[in-house]
């Protein structure tokens, strides 16, 4: 297969061409032939004028790429090398969403041939592209797995609106369901990957990597979540706590924070319940998902007991609403439970930022971006270290709102620097 592809006999294709898609195929379009499938018209017809909608790709990276973007499967068939990167989210009671999985399983399904390959990128728990995405394949095509074509699992690592850490320079772990798939899968990514792969034994192996980084990540940050909690109380900053922790060689600078997105947020569920499924209750892995999801009605409860003691009509303005900084990502914005907490006890809330995209805030949270915040506000909370307010400073947050104001700085990018309001952080 390798050969087929590097000798353009063989196309490869990527399924779902968002944060992690896009970028992939883009990639290998450098020095392949690639087909880039989506079911998003809209978002089709975006890429084909060298646009991405998720404002990670710049415009002259579409250039001089063998790549056609497109929905029609008569053109997905004309693929050999297939690559499934779509979401796996959670739904409202946190149990893995499956189904675009399974759709692409589907779509795959109906065009894939013998000899052909599969190769799944998005994160899920271990086992399931084996027993969930393998007999939907068998299903759908009336072939068989392993004899007569090949599977593989191959974790995304995209962070977005990282520049460093990109698809070129992280280390790529790939596997294969026997050894001449793993060879194949392998000698395809090292075509993209400069900085190599690492073949792990086994699919479940490859699939359990993910969650564990996430996971591992989620915990570290639930422990500093509760550490602000409880220094709240005492009386001093975490910031400072790490700051200072951190001159020893081997602490771990984790920081406080709300953990939203479409990885640390939801890839620890798939684990759980994984588990559950097998007859295990996780017990450290759910607490530190049940502390990290409570943190936004923390932040909330904070500003609600400052705003109802010094205001009959409060008002607050929110400065980010993006998962994390400098992107334009609002999947799983756990922010929005601080909003949604405020507006239940009647707190006039404005919402504000230079990153996401007005109607896309709409249309998945019901709110409206503020073009132009007002000058009255009872609090300021800022949720991200967006390049745009690492800017501001003590006089912009005394311009904007009224003296006993409170601004509340999640991430602790102002220390030190407000002195003419009270100042929060986590």
């Amino acid at each position: 297969m390798y050969h087929k592809l590097v000798d353009k006999r063989a196309k490869l294709a990527v399924i779902g061409l968002g944060y992690v898609g896009l970028p992939i195929a883009l990639e290998f379009a450098k020095k392949l032939s690639v087909i880039g499938f989506d079911i998003n018209k809209k978002r089709i017809e975006m890429m084909q004028n060298n646009i991405d909608p998720s404002k990670e790709v710049s415009e002259d990276e579409f250039e001089n790429r063998e790549i056609i973007f497109t929905d029609d499967l008569t053109i997905l068939k004309q693929a050999s090398f297939f690559i499934v990167a779509v979401p796996t989210p959670v739904d409202k009671y946190n149990v893995p969403d499956l189904r675009p999985l399974i759709g692409a399983s589907e779509t795959v399904g109906k065009v894939l041939k013998q000899g052909d390959y599969v190769v799944y990128e998005s994160t899920t728990y271990p086992g399931c592209t084996e027993e969930d995405c393998l007999p939907v394949l068998e299903k759908i095509s009336g072939l068989t797995g392993v004899k007569d074509f090949k599977l593989g699992y191959s974790p995304e690592r995209i962070n977005p609106g990282d520049k460093k850490n990109t698809l070129k320079t992280v280390v790529k772990v790939v596997s294969g369901c026997d050894e001449e798939s793993l060879q194949n899968i392998a000698r395809t990514y090292e075509l993209v990957v400069d900085a190599g792969v690492h073949k792990a034994s086994s699919i479940k192996v490859a699939e359990a990597t993910k969650i564990v980084e996430n996971t591992q990540r989620d915990l570290n940050i639930a422990l500093m979540n509760e550490l602000s909690m409880i220094f709240d109380r005492v009386g001093i900053n975490t910031y400072e706590v790490i700051e200072a922790a951190g001159t020893k060689w081997n602490f771990l600078k984790f920081q406080p924070g709300l953990v939203g997105g479409h990885c640390i947020g939801v890839d620890p569920y798939y684990l759980t319940h994984k588990a559950a499924a097998l007859g295990y209750e996780s017990k450290v892995i759910s607490s530190s998902r049940y502390i990290n999801d409570d943190m936004a009605k923390y932040v909330a409860r904070k500003i609600i007991t400052h705003v109802l003691r010094n205001s009959n009509n409060p008002k607050v303005l929110v400065k980010g609403v993006t998962f994390k900084e400098n992107v334009s990502d609002i999947r799983n914005s756990k922010i929005v439970d601080t909003v949604k907490e405020l507006l239940a006890f009647n707190i006039k809330v404005d919402v504000e930022d230079p990153y996401a995209v007005a109607e896309e805030v709409h249309e998945e949270y019901g709110l409206h971006l503020k073009k132009q915040p007002d000058n009255d506000y009872d609090a300021v909370i800022i949720t991200v270290p967006h390049l745009p307010y690492k800017e501001l400073g003590d006089a912009h947050f005394a311009s904007m709102t009224k003296e006993h104001a409170l601004i509340a700085d999640l991430k602790g990018i102002y220390r030190n620097k407000i002195v003419n309001r009270k100042y929060w952080s986590l």
